[in-house]
C-alpha cells in the first residue's frame, strides 16, 4: 500500500493551499482517513480526520480554517487549508486506519511565511 501526497509549498501568511493523498494498493472505502503533520523539534500531531460516514474531526487548532474531504472513487484523501499561519508550518503526515492497520504517507512539506 502506498500514499501520495501533494500539494504542499510556500504561501504567505492568509494564503491557502488544497493537499491531497492518493492511496495505491488498497481500496480507501472501509478506512478512516486524515492528516498528521509535525514541525521541527516538535511531536507530530494530529490534524483533521474524516470517517466512512464522512463524518469530520479537527484540532481545535484548524477548526474553521481547514476542510478535510474524501472522494473513495478516486482513492484520495484531501485538506483544504485557508487563512494560514505561520504556526501551520510543518511536514504534512495522511494516513489511513481501520482497526488496528494503518498506512502513512511519506509527507509534503508546507511552509508559511509571515
Amino acid at each position: 500500500v502506498q500514499l501520495q501526497a501533494s500539494g504542499g509549498g510556500l504561501v504567505q501568511a492568509g494564503g491557502s493551499l488544497r493537499l491531497s493523498c492518493a492511496v495505491f494498493g488498497r481500496t480507501v472505502r472501509n478506512y478512516v482517513m486524515g492528516w498528521f503533520r509535525q514541525a521541527p523539534g516538535k511531536e507530530r500531531e494530529f490534524v483533521a480526520a474524516i470517517n466512512l460516514s464522512g463524518n469530520t474531526f479537527y484540532a481545535d487548532s484548524v477548526k474553521g480554517r481547514f476542510t478535510i474531504s474524501r472522494d473513495n472513487a478516486k482513492n484520495t484523501v484531501y485538506l483544504q487549508m485557508n487563512s494560514l499561519k505561520p504556526e501551520d508550518t510543518a511536514n504534512y503526515y495522511c494516513t489511513v486506519q481501520r482497526y488496528n492497520v494503518e498506512y502513512w504517507g511519506q509527507g509534503t512539506q508546507v511552509t508559511v511565511s509571515s
